[in-house]
C-alpha cells in the first residue's frame, strides 16, 4: 500500500504571523476606544462585555470549522487508503 504525504498546508507563516497580529491590534484598538470612551462606567462595562463575547465567539467559531475541514480531510484519506488496499490486492490476471 502507498503511502501519502499529509496534505501541504495552503497557508504560510508569514500569513498566521499577519492573521495574529492583525488580530491583536484590532482587539487592542477595541479595548482602548472602550476604555477612552466619554460614557458611564457602566455603558464602558457593557461594551467591553461585547467586545469578549464576539472574541471568544470569534475563536469557538474558527475552531468549529477547523474542525470539520479536518474531519473532511480524515475521511478522504481514509478513502483513500481503501481504495490504494484495493489496488495492491487486485490482480487482474488472477485466474479463479
Amino acid at each position: 500500500m502507498t503511502t501519502n504525504p499529509p496534505p501541504a498546508s495552503p497557508t504560510t507563516a508569514a500569513f498566521h504571523v499577519q492573521a495574529i497580529l492583525s488580530f491583536a491590534v484590532a482587539l487592542c484598538a477595541v479595548t482602548v476606544a472602550v476604555i477612552y470612551l466619554p460614557a458611564d462606567p457602566w455603558v464602558r462595562a457593557f461594551l467591553a462585555l461585547g467586545v469578549l463575547y464576539v472574541t471568544t465567539s470569534a475563536f469557538t467559531l474558527a475552531k468549529t470549522i477547523r474542525d470539520r475541514q479536518e474531519i473532511t480531510t480524515v475521511v478522504t484519506r481514509v478513502d483513500q487508503a481503501r481504495v490504494d488496499k484495493l489496488l495492491a490486492e487486485h490482480d487482474p490476471y488472477a485466474i479463479r
